[in-house]
């Protein structure tokens, strides 16, 4: 079993809100990061099944399983068949209240594991091998108690209890067991950086722990606001969202994996383990329209803060305390995932220019004061400037939103969120939300929407196109509708949609751009899940409510069996790739869903709701 390679979308993703791990459903952790989604790997067998590290528990002669969420939560329920009975395994991250915090004494990270007999009797085997430091390290363990195994690394310590029999032979503790029905059996795996550690609970008190977790994240569940069709899945993009956010800052990461290929054997290999800024205004808009008001407001706090540092430019990515320097370098001790190097840490894409993130960024203010929230002196001058940098510099080349590595060029889609920057900033002075002088703010929105209108639209496609004056298509043009650069049922973006379908459509899933672009990397990647729910958007907004809403279903079944989707996905085979679960593709998610409902481009969203309530009151 340690050298099989699940397929990446066999796994499940449990967390806290401040680091994650993904179990396979052969009942293997093969990654985790603690403390936080960006440190060190404890567990990285998915990237070298050989050397890399897991923390098996599953029985020990052949079986069939079953797996979910328990309802609302982000608590994984397993259950295995067998020949001579059958079990249920939980595997969670504790989630408690802060009052719950401070009621005990609990460890610095944790991640606990239950065993339960439901019928006859079942033979059971854990297999305990950390490799921290991704796999750099191969620690010797220790058996101390009789209960717990010790581990240390550097200044961490690993302490693995359980209230069965375990045994430990230099850095592997394995043990062998068997659960009859009614009885349950523990394994509480605890992470500590200071002394005295911490020992996690076993027995009663982990069920108590365990208890309190569900009754968190259901208790948590229960704010969503949607009710719509899809609330099952609506939900379920919503607590992965939950998951990927680091909880103490707002920041939330773009997946909790690195290198997890986007062809396999290829090189398209990148640490996606942190925040891009790519993604403001979609994950705001998501988390707001879904009742998640606290997460949406955190998240905006985080973008404020993390762009502060870096003013008046910004990044495109930080990590998840706003920190900007995540230097890309090669871990070539590892295989990678099914044999595709490089595996990668850190990112070097922070050192684009992306024009298209200014309007990421003012979108996301402005949804944030749509509910309510004002603008302090320090943000309102942050606004300022970041419009007044969109009129200095958007008529300069940029590296385009997927962040190719063959140079700068004119993007069409980053002239629309430069647009979208300005409209967004035009919309706050009308508002009275921001006191500035709008005026050159707007005489620039217009420069650039007739320059976009006049290089970026070819008539002979009938389309825009990704770079000015070519004949290349991109499915973030998308963008266009749900911004409002123009009426979503104007012929243009009409033709947009029509041509990206016809270009870069497989079905109902749809490439990045085109196979003869230039990116600087060899060619090889999946159609990119988001694009698809971006379609969906445009063509809600573009009143072709039947065929989005067709789209949409179809889009739904891409998923695993858990309601989780990657990055990007095979169109031949289905198979989900790249990094995992992937939090542009649950936002999108959430985004179509929420438009299927409500038709309207999200710059515009807001008001119409606004005036329905007023008329709304009006009339009563």
């Amino acid at each position: 079993m340690a050298d099989e390679q699940p397929l990446i979308g066999d796994y499940a993703l449990i967390g806290d809100s401040r680091s994650a791990a993904l179990v396979s459903k052969h009942g293997s952790i093969d990654w985790l990061c603690w403390p936080r989604f960006d440190s060190r790997s404890v567990f990285a067998r998915i990237l070298d099944c050989g050397r890399g590290g897991f923390f098996s528990l599953a029985p020990a002669v052949a079986f069939h399983a079953r797996r979910r969420y328990i309802d609302d939560t982000n608590v994984l329920e397993t259950t295995y068949e067998t020949d001579g009975g059958s079990v249920r395994v939980l595997d969670l991250m504790p989630a408690l209240t802060e009052a719950q915090k401070h009621q005990r004494l609990a460890p610095f990270r944790q991640l606990m594991r239950r065993v339960e007999g439901l019928s006859g009797d079942v033979p059971m085997q854990a297999v305990f091998e950390p490799r921290p430091d991704y796999a750099r390290v191969v620690p010797k363990l220790e058996l101390v108690r009789g209960d717990t195994v010790w581990c240390a690394a550097g200044p961490s310590v690993f302490h693995l209890r359980t209230n069965v029999e375990i045994e430990v032979e230099d850095a592997r503790a394995t043990a062998a067991f068997c659960v009859r029905s009614g009885q349950r059996q523990h394994f509480s795996l605890s992470y500590e950086t200071h002394a005295p550690a911490v020992f996690a609970n076993i027995g009663e008190e982990a069920d108590r722990e365990i208890d309190e977790t569900i009754a968190f994240w259901q208790q948590w569940s229960s704010h969503l606001g949607y009710d719509g069709p899809y609330r099952d899945r609506v939900l379920r993009s919503a607590l992965t969202l939950k998951m990927l956010a680091y909880a103490p800052s707002g920041g939330i990461v773009a997946a909790p994996t690195t290198s997890l290929p986007e062809k396999i054997g290829g090189v398209r290999n990148w640490d996606y383990r942190y925040c891009w800024l790519r993604d403001a205004s979609f994950t705001v808009g998501a988390l707001y329209d879904c009742g998640f008001d606290v997460e949406g407001g955190a998240f905006v706090n985080w973008l404020l803060y993390a762009t502060r540092l870096t003013h008046p430019n910004l990044q495109v990515l930080y990590d998840v305390f706003g920190e900007s320097r995540l230097p890309e370098r090669t871990l070539d001790h590892l295989s990678g995932y099914a044999g595709s190097r490089p595996v990668r840490i850190g990112n070097d894409a922070r050192k684009q220019f992306q024009l298209d993130v200014y309007g990421e960024i003012l979108g996301a203010v402005e949804e944030f004061t749509d509910r309510g929230e004002a603008l302090d002196r320090d943000t309102r001058n942050l606004v300022g400037s970041l419009a007044d940098l969109v009129v200095r510099r958007w008529r300069e080349p940029d590296s385009g939103i997927w962040e190719k590595r063959s140079g700068v060029k004119q993007h069409v889609h980053a002239k629309i969120m430069a647009w979208s920057a300005l409209d967004c900033a035009v919309r706050l002075v009308e508002k009275g939300r921001l006191h500035a002088d709008a005026a050159p703010w707007r005489g620039a929105r217009d420069d650039i929407k007739t320059e976009v209108l006049a290089r970026g639209f070819n008539r002979e496609l009938n389309s825009f196109v990704a770079t000015y004056d070519s004949d290349e298509l991109d499915a973030s043009l998308l963008y266009a509708s749900r911004v409002g650069f123009l009426e979503g049922h104007d012929p243009r973006l009409v033709g947009t949609i029509e041509a990206i379908r016809r270009f870069l459509g497989h079905d109902d899933l749809l490439f990045r751009y085109e196979m003869r672009t230039d990116d600087g990397l060899p060619p090889g990647e999946g159609a990119f899940l988001a694009c698809s729910f971006w379609l969906v958007e445009a063509l809600a907004i573009a009143s072709r409510i039947d065929e989005a809403r067709a789209l949409f279903e179809k889009l739904l079944s891409r998923a695993n069996d858990l309601g989780l989707y990657s990055e990007e996905i095979e169109v031949q085979s289905g198979a989900l790739t790249g990094n995992f679960p992937q939090a542009l593709t649950h936002i999108g998610l959430m985004n179509a869903a929420l438009v299927l409902e409500r038709p309207v481009p999200r710059g515009r969203q807001r008001e119409a709701q606004l005036f329905d309530a007023h008329t709304s009151n009006q009339q009563g």
